[in-house]
């Protein structure tokens, strides 16, 4: 019988055709369906402009387009792509690096519906049985009915203090920790008020603000002499009227006062100075109801093999794995079945050390990110397309190869296109197809410099491809300390009463398998100390006005320049002031919001487009032209430019060359902050910090988002800052910068309780010779082989 082939068969291309989103020059590739594409290239070559700009924007666009007006009303607009021909898109499914939200109510069990399997097996065969699975969730409160209710048929039904179960404990609200306030940051008892006894922010002696407590209390008394009505009028007084010269206020008790003014707001929406109080005024604990677990006395009192849902909830995955597996009970078979699947999928990504009462907020991006891909790998899903970016952050190279196969593999070989932004050697060997990106990054870049096999790359010639054998050579000689930082006792999370000396005057790499507590003891007792700057990759605060130039101050000296050039006034080339382009406000661009018709909206979805004027620039057409230029160049040429004697900036070009040295010279100057990754705004906080003298600088895992190639002048940046006198203590997993370090802190054997003691300290070629002691000195072992670059 003779088989013929579906036309359907035909479509295992996603054809892209004149890709120009970003820095992309008109590129035109062909990934393989059901197959795990890698991309790479250096940093600022195109990779994210192809994949998620070009590639997963249009599928989440073409998707949208699919609900009905009224509803896309309500859904964030988005623009089509800069693309000429886009064929053979599935549908895309992003998981990305970004933090999950600091919800305190959300933790890892609650983000992954694992707590939510939990709570129906404690309802189940849980004893004593207490009701439903709501009796065991920590963010529903006990509540008690009361009442009369009448149905159509006129029938009355009177409910009388019918009680709902809920588990959350009724004093902490189902946080696990409550906060207070330390007095002795607010109030300096030894004073007066017209001494300055209240340390408030805004709360001067001599001010408004004091003037209603002088009015009350003895104003040249200390307040450690205050009786003790005095003290509670002071401090906890009710509201009421007063008035203070011939003017009604109202008075209020300082504690409750300062509460609702600035300890019920968001931190991060704060003043600095009023931040850095509240966060030293601030006291969180344990809650002493609930011991941390959240829940109430009912949810706490129900057990299964002696153990309830709190403490279940407290283990680490693997332990709850194999606590779960010695329950044998026909009727919650299938329940067990499918929780077991799910934290199995911890374990095979590397995340078995976490436990599922963990905050989410408290996770790094590469964990969440992996934490997003566990809900994804029980998927029925098939023939749609992942798209991750660098899943291997924060992953020790042991962890790398098993994440790889239980993720990538995985989704693959179901059915699934797999598309990975990655630099990661391990992650590029096991890719069935390989889209290289380059060759430099910025306007540099943006073309396809190699398409094919990983064998193909190995010879293509292309900085990927050279890299891709590289092994790092050990140091000849070390660096010599200079003193150290003593830490003892160090037991902050699973730390187990950690003494070690960190070293001062070298280059430090804190290393060890994730989960293993390097970031628990750097974290927990070297930042916050004097002296001791921690650069991580967190998000940076600001406006959607907000990017590299305005960030580092880099625009101050260039407005100056301009001004006296023409003769005008710094104001006038500035976005945010004067120069303010009138069309979109100096925004850049012009946001068309739905509009309101009487009492309805209009059912027209908003609209974001660039400001024509000054096409983007935020200034007005005659001064855009002096400065449009130097926004949409890259820092490398503007540094040239204001480096120059006839146009030398030196402010500017001093902090051009700093962004430079931290490879960033591929940034243009009005690139938005949101749009950089993690690894790009670490760099970027570096920079602001290069110029300072002496100090101590806490790095957290700096290779992230960087190519292959572009280690080795972070290499150069690391030595150059140590040998400017400052120490740098580098959180890291990558064996080029293992093997740089002058000394090694090696944390293990394993991760969570299996962790949280130092297993090694010393030099690099000390831990190469002791490899087979750790993981961590096996893989550098590997590493440093004498194996000649491709």
């Amino acid at each position: 019988m003779t088989t013929t082939s579906h036309p359907a068969d035909d479509h295992d291309l996603i054809r892209v055709r004149g890709a120009r989103e970003n820095n992309l020059k008109d590129v035109d590739v062909e990934i393989p369906k059901r197959r795990l594409t890698v991309f790479t290239g250096v940093s600022g070559s195109g990779k994210s402009s192809l994949v998620f700009g070009t590639i997963a924007a249009e599928s989440r666009r073409l998707i949208d387009e699919t609900y009905s007006t009224f509803v896309q009303g309500f859904m964030p607009n988005l623009p089509r792509p800069d693309v000429d021909v886009l064929e053979g898109l599935t549908t895309a499914i992003l998981v990305d690096q970004e933090r999950m939200g600091a919800n305190p109510r959300s933790t890892l069990g609650t983000v992954t519906d694992a707590h939510a399997m939990l709570r129906s097996l404690f309802s189940r065969i849980g004893e004593p049985s207490i009701g439903g699975p709501t009796a065991f969730s920590f963010n529903i409160p006990t509540t008690t009915v009361g009442g009369a209710s009448v149905t159509e048929s006129g029938k009355k039904n009177v409910i009388k203090q019918q009680v709902y179960l809920g588990g959350m404990c009724p004093q902490c609200e189902g946080r696990g920790s409550v906060s207070d306030l330390d007095l002795a940051e607010i109030v300096d008892e030894s004073k007066s008020l017209v001494e300055g006894a209240i340390l408030v922010p805004g709360y001067t002696a001599d001010g408004w603000m004091v003037a209603a407590y002088k009015a009350v209390l003895p104003p040249e008394k200390p307040v450690a002499s205050y009786t003790k009505a005095e003290r509670q009028d002071f401090l906890y007084a009710e509201p009421r009227k007063i008035k203070v010269d011939k003017i009604n206020i109202t008075y209020e008790g300082l504690i409750p006062k300062i509460r609702k003014a600035m300890f019920a707001k968001d931190v991060d929406s704060l003043q600095p100075h009023i931040r850095a109080f509240v966060e030293r005024a601030a006291v969180f604990g344990t809650c002493p109801a609930c011991d941390g677990t959240r829940l109430n006395e009912s949810a706490r009192s129900v057990t299964i093999k002696g153990r309830n849902i709190g403490e279940i909830a407290a283990m680490q995955v693997t332990d709850l794995a194999e606590w779960l597996r010695t329950i044998d009970d026909p009727g919650v078979a299938p329940l067990i079945g499918t929780l077991l699947h799910l934290l199995d999928s911890f374990v095979d990504i590397g995340l078995g050390y976490l436990s599922l009462d963990r905050p989410s907020g408290t996770l790094s991006g590469g964990e969440a990110q992996r934490t997003k891909m566990v809900r994804h790998l029980g998927s029925a899903l098939t023939d749609v397309t992942y798209v991750f970016d660098e899943p291997t952050i924060g992953l020790h190279p042991h962890d790398i190869e098993r994440m790889n196969k239980a993720s990538c593999w995985s989704l693959r070989d179901k059915g699934n296109t797999v598309l990975v932004v990655e630099h990661k050697p391990e992650t590029i060997a096991i890719a069935d197809h390989v889209v290289d990106m380059g060759p430099a990054a910025g306007s540099g870049g943006g073309e396809v410099v190699f398409e094919g096999t990983v064998d193909g790359l190995r010879s293509s010639g292309t900085r990927t491809g050279e890299h891709l054998s590289y092994r790092a050579a050990l140091k000849d000689t070390v660096r010599e300390r200079t003193g150290v930082l003593e830490v003892r006792g160090a037991d902050t999370h699973n730390l187990q009463k950690v003494d070690v000396d960190v070293p001062l005057g070298v280059l430090t790499v804190v290393t060890g398998v994730a989960g293993s507590g390097k970031s628990s003891l750097i974290h927990g007792s070297v930042v916050g100390r004097d002296g001791v700057v921690s650069i991580d990759q967190g998000a940076i605060k600001g406006s959607r006005r907000s990017n590299p130039a305005t960030y580092t101050g880099l625009l101050e000296p260039i407005r100056k320049a301009f001004a006296k050039a023409n003769d005008v006034k710094p104001a006038l080339f500035s976005a945010n002031s004067e120069g303010a382009c009138p069309t979109c406000k100096g925004s850049g661009v012009i946001v068309t919001e739905p509009r309101l018709h009487g009492h309805r909206i209009h059912a027209v979805r908003g609209l974001r487009r660039q400001a024509v004027p000054g096409r983007g620039a935020r200034l007005p057409p005659r001064r855009a032209e002096h400065r449009r230029g130097a926004r949409a160049s890259p820092s490398t040429a503007l540094w040239s430019l204001f480096s120059a004697p006839e146009t030398k900036v030196p402010a500017a070009a001093d902090i051009l060359g700093r962004l430079q040295d931290v490879g960033l010279g591929y940034l243009t100057l009005g690139q938005p902050l949101n749009t950089l990754s993690g690894g790009e705004r670490q760099r970027v906080r570096l920079a602001l910090h290069l110029k300072e003298k002496g100090g101590v600088y806490v790095l957290d895992e700096p290779t992230t988002g960087l190519h292959l190639a572009d280690v080795d002048n972070l290499l150069r940046l690391l030595d150059r800052l140590v040998d400017a006198g400052k120490t740098v203590i580098v959180i890291e997993h990558h064996q080029a910068v293992m093997a740089h370090a002058d000394w090694i802190i090696d944390l293990g054997p394993g991760a969570g309780h299996d962790g949280g003691r130092v297993v090694f300290e010393g030099t690099p070629a000390d831990l190469v010779a002791q490899g087979e002691r750790t993981l961590t000195g096996q893989h550098l072992a590997e590493y440093v082989a004498p194996t000649p670059p491709a």
